[in-house]
C-alpha cells in the first residue's frame, strides 16, 4: 500500500506550489494563533485556491471556539477538519464533515499503548487517528515520541487508518513507517527552514524517502 504524505504548516504560496509539485496528498493549514504557523481565515482562502483538485486541504484547530471553526469552514472550505487539542467526540462530529483527532502520544493518561488505545475508541467516527508528539506547542516540535506505544491500535482490527506525526524528516520516516505501517505521514517541521518557511529541496526529498519506504 502507497503511504499518503501530508504536508502540515504552510504559510506561503510557494510552499503550497512546491508541496503540490512534489506529489503530496494534502496540505494542512493551521489556524491556531499560538503557532509559528498560523494563517488566518483570508490568508488561508488564498492559499487554498492554490490548491488543485485531488490534493487534500486540511483545517488544523486546537480547542478552537465553534464560531471559528465555522468561519474556516464557510471561508475556506476545508476537505477534512483536523482537531489536535482537546475536543471531545461530539465536539469533533458537530459540524458534519470529515475530520482526523490527532493524539499527543506520551502526554499523562497517553503514556502506555493501552490507555492510547482506549482513547482512540472514543473517537470511532473519525476519518483518521492522528498521533503526534507530546509538547506545549501542540504539534510541530520535531520529536519523536516511542512508536511502541502504538502497538495495540496497530493490532486491533477496529482501528481508524493511521496517519503517524512527530519528529518525521528524511532520516527517519523510513524506519518510522516501517515499524508503524501507517496509512499516512504527517510533516511539518521536518520540511522547514523555520517555523512556518518550508524548503522546496526538503519537501521533495521527504516524498522520495517515503516513496523508497517498505
Amino acid at each position: 500500500m502507497r503511504t499518503r504524505v501530508k504536508i502540515c504548516g504552510l504559510t506561503r504560496a510557494e510552499d503550497v506550489n512546491a508541496a503540490v509539485a512534489a506529489g503530496a496528498d494534502a496540505v494542512g493549514l493551521v489556524f491556531y494563533p499560538p503557532s509559528s504557523r498560523y494563517v488566518s481565515p483570508e490568508n488561508a482562502c488564498g492559499l487554498r485556491n492554490l490548491v488543485p483538485a485531488m490534493v487534500s486541504v486540511v483545517a488544523l484547530f486546537v480547542n478552537a471556539s465553534n464560531e471559528d471553526v465555522q468561519q474556516v469552514i464557510d471561508q475556506v472550505q476545508p476537505d477534512i477538519l483536523q482537531f489536535h487539542g482537546d475536543e471531545s467526540p461530539d465536539e469533533c462530529e458537530q459540524y458534519g464533515r470529515r475530520y482526523m483527532k490527532a493524539f499527543r502520544v506520551g502526554a499523562p493518561g497517553l503514556d502506555t499503548p493501552q490507555a492510547v488505545l482506549e482513547t482512540c475508541r472514543r473517537y470511532r467516527s473519525a476519518s483518521a487517528w492522528l498521533f503526534d508528539s507530546y509538547s506545549a506547542g501542540y504539534g510541530g516540535s520535531g520529536k519523536q515520541f516511542d512508536l511502541g506505544l502504538l502497538e495495540m491500535v496497530i493490532a486491533t482490527p477496529e482501528s481508524r487508518p493511521v496517519v503517524l506525526a512527530g519528529g518525521l524528516n528524511v532520516e527517519t520516516v523510513g524506519a518510522a513507517i516501517a515499524q508503524v505501517a501507517p496509512f499516512a505521514v504527517d510533516v511539518s517541521s521536518g520540511v522547514e527552514i523555520s517555523g512556518g518557511v518550508k524548503c522546496a529541496g526538503k519537501i521533495r526529498a521527504f516524498m522520495q524517502a517515503v516513496a523508497l519506504s517498505r
